[in-house]
């Protein structure tokens, strides 16, 4: 069976690989396997929605010994209002403000062009492998393999900001109304529009485009952490908060 339909499997059945199997060696066809599994989801009757960005500091970015941010393409089977354990493997959570792409942003935008052409929702993203114990022990290819080992994303109302509201601000993450996590948009990419301003030119590379209608979960201001049942609230200074809940 092709690495290709291993992974939608595993993905259509919640039934993990184990790691090592798919015997992936360099980033290009890491890519390649990804763009085929995210076909097989549109031929099986999913729609294109977006992209995750992956390893956007430095200590995500050592954590799978990587030099560069990473992307993943998402279908409208990721977009989630709450989240249920038992649809995924082994789920993580990230605080990451979610950019909603108004108009085409090409890779020569600056970040100003991007806010303008953007509005941006207080958000978090949920990060699954389809490997067996994936995080942190999967390696690079496993990961961009498997769509950046994108699982769900949830994300309140887009609003239009300017650069500055976004400059170094505090995101907060709370379990049960008791705070679990704090982190900085400084972490992704030092700004979250320059991580959208990377993944235009990362996707032009491979001859696609960041279209209109799409959205992109721009990076993680934290860790990832254990996803438990329960209530969560993330809130962003400038941008506005998100609950959601977790069930079995």
């Amino acid at each position: 069976m092709s690495v290709t339909k291993q992974l939608y499997n595993a993905y259509i059945n919640n039934e993990p690989l184990k790691r090592g199997v798919i015997g992936i060696t360099n980033l290009e066809e890491a890519y390649d396997v990804q763009d085929e599994v995210l076909d097989m989801k549109i031929e099986n009757g999913e729609e294109m929605k977006g992209y995750k960005i992956s390893l956007t500091s430095k200590e995500t970015q050592d954590l799978f010994k990587s030099e560069q941010p990473l992307y993943g393409g998402m279908t409208d089977r990721t977009i989630m209002d709450s989240i249920s354990l038992g649809d995924f493997n082994i789920p993580l959570l990230e605080m990451e403000l979610v950019f909603i792409v108004d108009e085409i942003v090409f890779p020569e935008d600056n970040e100003e062009d991007i806010l303008r052409k953007c509005r941006v929702a207080p958000g978090a993203e949920v990060p699954d492998g389809r490997y067996e114990d994936w995080f942190p022990n999967v390696d690079l290819y496993e990961v961009v393999a498997d769509g950046a080992v994108n699982g769900a994303v949830i994300f309140g109302k887009p609003q239009k900001f300017e650069y500055e509201d976004l400059d170094d601000i505090k995101g907060t993450l709370a379990f049960n109304g008791e705070v679990i996590k704090e982190g900085r948009s400084t972490e992704v990419l030092g700004h979250p529009a320059t991580a959208v301003k990377w993944l235009a030119k990362a996707l032009s590379e491979r001859s696609r485009t960041l279209n209109a209608g799409l959205f992109v979960s721009a990076g993680t201001f934290n860790i990832p952490v254990e996803l438990k049942t329960g209530k969560y609230t993330v809130e962003y200074e400038n941008v506005g908060k998100l609950e959601f809940e977790v069930s079995e």
